[in-house]
């Protein structure tokens, strides 16, 4: 027996009293890939990304661990919700514009003490001081370095659009404003390398477009820890007090890690290990969270068909952003007719094994999304269910 056929027998027999559809998370893989960031990290904290978990008991769970330390999250109502919830150091990963939520954050020393916002632009900070209302509260303010690497003069750009701030005297300049405004203080500098972080570099089948993949980043790597240390110095001939310079993701944690101006690392897909984390050669996770659909047709030989399944995964539109059918090996979808929204037709010969009531095993695209499709995840210890936890959707909280 395999050792995929090994896990399909183990959450059969878990979830045996558990119809489908239903999504698990593998205590053992969690806590093994938890280690595994931990190990690649060298002794700086991991900020976990809550948007890749969404789940309150699992991001309790990995923050009681050694080496974890503070949430990254993605709304400015998810941060205040996390931090009335008891989380003491939520990091905000995106400029907000929700007006009721600064209210609330100036308002309130509690939160004030615990969520720090991300800023890039003068113009946030407008926003804010007009949401204030009464609230008094000093805002803690995190600013975010565009980590883009430009080539040709700024002709090609690599990487996400996100900040507007890409030099050391652009990201400074902006430190100055927020020191000389009353209510606000900077604590903190976030950069985020998804071009890094977040492509594959050992894509199955494209061994040219892999090499290229890993040129590009070792050239952005070398460029941007130059890039990020100025920045860091810059910043701190203003804000001496910095409290901690962000950086990286699950794909790029050994080498942020490596940078000497950097104190602590983001990372979330790697507790989850969705399918867009198959490729990396910088490390191997095992996959711990999963969802099965029953089948319930079986329309001919080498023909199944499950209830819904499509689950696109947010990004350009491609087949990298579907779920992949998992357990058992050896199933495909209909190129026709791919995950549908009610239905999804799998082809193979491992479909002749299956009877009307099995569970096929799939794994999202990306990590956290897969919890705006679930109320609850069950979750593996071994071959049992030992705990039931609500997602952020269980609790009733769509934050996007």
């Amino acid at each position: 027996m395999t050792a995929r056929a090994a896990d399909r027998a183990r959450y059969d027999r878990a979830t045996a009293h558990l119809d489908a559809p239903v999504a698990i998370v593998d205590l053992d893989a969690f806590d093994a890939n938890a280690d595994d960031l931990v190990r690649r990290a060298g002794g700086k904290p991991i900020r976990v990304a809550s948007k890749s978990v969404r789940c309150r008991a699992l991001l309790e769970r990995v923050l009681a661990r050694d080496g974890f330390q503070g949430i990254m999250s993605f709304t400015l109502a998810e941060s205040l919700w996390l931090a009335r919830s008891g989380f003491d150091d939520v990091l905000l990963a995106y400029p907000s514009a929700d007006r009721a939520g600064y209210a609330e954050l100036a308002a309130d020393p509690k939160l004030a003490a615990a969520v720090t916002v991300m800023v890039d632009d003068v113009a946030q900070l407008d926003l804010i001081d007009a949401a204030r209302g009464d609230g008094r509260e000093v805002v803690r303010v995190c600013l975010e370095l565009d980590t883009s690497l430009r080539l040709l003069g700024g002709r090609v750009r690599v990487g996400a659009r996100r900040s507007p701030l890409h030099s050391p005297a652009e990201v400074a300049e902006l430190a100055r404003a927020v020191a000389r405004r009353p209510g606000f203080r900077v604590v903190g500098i976030m950069a985020y390398e998804g071009h890094i972080a977040g492509v594959g570099d050992a894509i199955a089948g494209r061994p040219l477009r892999s090499r290229a993949v890993r040129l590009m980043q070792a050239a952005a790597r070398r460029e941007l820890a130059e890039r990020r240390a100025a920045v860091v110095r810059a910043v701190r001939a203003v804000v001496p007090e910095l409290e901690f310079v962000n950086g990286g993701g699950t794909g790029s944690v050994q080498h942020t890690a490596a940078e000497d101006a950097v104190t602590e690392i983001a990372a979330g897909s790697g507790l989850y290990v969705p399918r867009l984390f198959d490729n990396y050669t910088s490390f191997s996770g095992r996959p711990a969270a999963l969802f099965a659909q029953p089948v319930v047709r079986r329309p001919g030989v080498g023909v199944v068909t499950v209830l819904g399944g499509g689950y696109p995964a947010s990004g350009a539109a491609g087949r990298d952003r579907l779920p992949v059918p998992y357990l058992p090996e050896g199933l495909r979808y209909d190129p026709q007719e791919g995950p549908g929204e009610v239905q999804t037709p799998l082809l193979g010969s491992a479909a002749d094994d299956l009877l009307i009531g099995d569970k096929v095993w799939f794994r999202h695209a990306k990590a956290g999304e897969l919890c705006e499709r679930f109320d609850v995840l069950h979750l593996v210890a071994g071959d049992a269910v030992t705990d039931t936890v609500p997602t952020y959707r269980g609790e009733g909280r769509t934050f996007l």
